[in-house]
């Protein structure tokens, strides 16, 4: 199964939506702004704002998962280096999710268990090479395999770029174009590494 297109490109593309809901997530932390407009240190102490408020005001802390967030999010987006990508984002979402069942996030705990259990899929397909990590002889799969064309890495730097720029740069003008060229490289992207992998199958069966 791990060899057919629709899987792997399932887990292409399933890495490019983890990494940029991390990175656009973690851009706020790295600037040292709130999640909201308002401070929630007046909200109660066992409340999520209060606590959101209480790790914002750790500074360095907040900087400091802000990083995390983004360069967990950015190996995931270019597929190349995604398998450190997901153990590195194992520990994060799993705090993450723990957190949001331990106050009143109310429907956030389904997103945030739904992107662990993502993270689980992920770390599963690559579990052949990963195994090395408990003592156990890894098996690396063929090069010709569709996942491990450059063309998701050109892609995933695209889309990694394109999120920063829709999060810092980004104007009322200007960021509907942006938000409009991630469904355009996706599908353009898609076509020509569709196009790509029937060529190295072509000349395999030659």
């Amino acid at each position: 199964m791990k060899n057919k297109a629709f899987p792997q490109l399932f887990i292409i593309y399933l890495r490019y939506l983890i990494g940029f809901a991390f990175v656009f997530a973690s851009i706020v932390k790295i600037q040292g702004l709130r999640f909201t407009t308002e401070s929630g240190a007046e909200n109660p102490i066992n409340s999520a704002w209060h606590f959101f408020e209480t790790m914002y005001q750790s500074g360095i802390y907040w900087k400091f998962l802000g990083l995390s967030q983004l360069f967990a999010g950015l190996l995931l987006m270019t597929q190349h280096y995604a398998k450190l990508g997901a153990l590195l984002f194992l520990p994060i979402i799993a705090n993450v999710f723990v957190i949001t069942i331990s106050y009143d996030f109310r429907g956030t705990p389904i997103i945030t268990g739904l992107m662990l259990l993502a993270n689980l899929l992920l770390i599963a397909w690559d579990w052949d090479t990963l195994k090395v990590l408990v003592n156990k002889k890894p098996q690396y799969p063929a090069k010709q395999r569709l996942e491990n064309d450059t063309i998701w890495v050109v892609i995933g730097l695209l889309f990694f770029a394109l999120t920063i720029g829709a999060k810092v740069i980004a104007s009322k003008t200007t960021f509907l174009p942006i938000a409009l060229s991630f469904p355009i490289i996706g599908i353009v992207g898609l076509i020509i590494g569709m196009k790509r992998h029937r060529k190295i199958q072509a000349k395999k069966n030659d």
